[in-house]
């Protein structure tokens, strides 16, 4: 079976979190696992991206019931009609969840992620220190790289 991992952050992103995205994703799919996402735009269609280049595997999980609206990169596209409920399933499908950047609904799919004991891991997300937020068990990546080899840790228990 393959692992998934959960990558999440907004639907509109500013170029880094863009490019930090698809790197999430590119080194995510080369090292053998499967992208799961919101299925829309921005950090979504940017790990999808990168995950696509590397030839990995790209699952979109919509709000809406419209195959239409999953990303150009989405390989395998669930519709839910579930809008913001969605983030449940989001969340708590990957073995661990890596946010790059967001709002408040990736702030949803990290506590739900949280409440189900999925490691978290944050880069330039809600885990800066400005948003003075209990980020308990949310563990902060400088770099793609650093966040996919604590991916490594928490799922593989290896450091990548």
């Amino acid at each position: 079976m393959k692992e998934l991992v959960s990558v999440i952050g907004g639907g509109a992103c500013a170029p880094e979190d863009y490019a930090r995205a698809r790197e999430v994703g590119r080194l995510l799919a080369e090292r053998g696992y499967g992208v799961v996402t919101g299925g829309l735009g921005g950090v979504m269609e940017a790990a999808h991206r990168g995950a696509h280049e590397a030839g990995g595997l790209t699952i979109a999980v919509l709000p809406g019931s419209m195959r239409e609206a999953a990303n150009p990169y989405a390989e395998v596209v669930l519709t839910t009609g579930l809008a913001d409920a969605r983030n449940v399933i989001v969340a708590t499908s990957g073995r661990a969840v890596v946010a790059v950047g967001g709002s408040f609904g990736t702030l949803s799919e990290m506590a739900f992620a949280l409440k189900h004991n999925i490691p978290v891991i944050g880069l330039e997300s809600w885990t800066l220190p400005e948003h003075r937020l209990p980020t308990e068990g949310v563990r902060t990546a400088a770099s793609p790289a650093e966040a996919v080899d604590l991916v490594d840790q928490f799922v593989r228990g290896n450091s990548g």
